[in-house]
Parts: structure tokens; C-alpha cells; sequence
């Protein structure tokens, strides 16, 4: 594993004392790289905080225990869930042939809770006003 570009971060480092000992019933695995964690064994899930937390996309976005996560499918099965609006990012990569990416985000929601939330994810009603005669 890579360290991303802020991981100093001193909230990266509240999140990685924090990492659960298994994530989606994977043991957690040691890693070689600052701000980073990883669970199986053949690494199902690989997570590194310090990443440039990405703007606003169309890719899905679920709320997790409080934690707006966005899915990026592009890869799979490997799926990229980004705990969108933190600072700084925070990326969760899953093996979805070995694990399933909703039990990750369930087990890792309270971990990412610990960074910043700078924005939410909305959708084109929230951006509506619906009080207002549409033209």
C-alpha cells in the first residue's frame, strides 16, 4: 500500500487508532504504509485516509450510520467507497468477490465519523424548491 498525499493529517491519525479489529468478518492485517489499515487475507479491504477528498459527482451516494458514502463501480469488483464531504478523504477499497461492500461501510461508518464533514450529498429535489409554481 501507498500512503495518500496527506496522510500526516493528525485526523488520520484519530482514525487509524481507531480501526476495528475486523471489518466484515475480515481480520485486520498489518500495513507498511502511514494511514492506511487493510482486513483479510488477501486483503478484501484496503482503507487510506489523506486522499484529496473528491467534489460532486453523479456516482451513488448512501448515508451509513450518519456517513455519506459514494460508490464508485467503475473497477468491479473492486468497488471505491469515498466517505464524501470528510477532510481529509478517506477511500475504502473492496474486494467484492470476497466481501460485501455494504457490511465494510457499516463496520467502518464510526471511523470515518471522526473526520470533518465539510458537505452531504443532496440530490436534484434537494436542490428544487418545491414551494415556489414551477415555470
Amino acid at each position: 500500500m501507498h500512503p495518500a498525499e496527506d496522510a500526516n493529517n493528525p485526523a488520520c491519525a484519530d482514525v487509524i487508532v481507531r480501526l476495528p479489529d475486523t471489518v466484515a468478518e475480515q481480520k485486520k492485517r498489518t500495513t507498511n504504509a502511514q494511514a492506511t489499515g487493510a482486513w483479510g487475507e488477501e486483503a478484501a479491504v484496503q482503507l487510506v485516509c489523506g486522499i484529496e477528498p473528491s467534489g460532486p459527482t453523479t456516482d451513488t451516494c448512501v448515508n451509513v450510520n450518519g456517513v455519506d458514502w459514494v460508490i464508485d463501480e467503475s473497477s468491479a469488483p473492486i468497488y471505491r467507497f469515498e466517505a464524501y464531504g470528510r477532510s481529509p478523504g478517506l477511500a475504502v477499497y473492496v474486494d467484492g468477490e470476497q466481501v460485501s461492500g455494504t457490511d465494510v461501510v457499516v463496520d467502518l461508518s464510526a471511523v470515518a465519523k471522526e473526520l470533518p464533514q465539510e458537505r452531504k450529498c443532496t440530490s436534484l429535489g434537494d436542490t428544487l424548491d418545491l414551494t415556489k409554481p414551477q415555470a
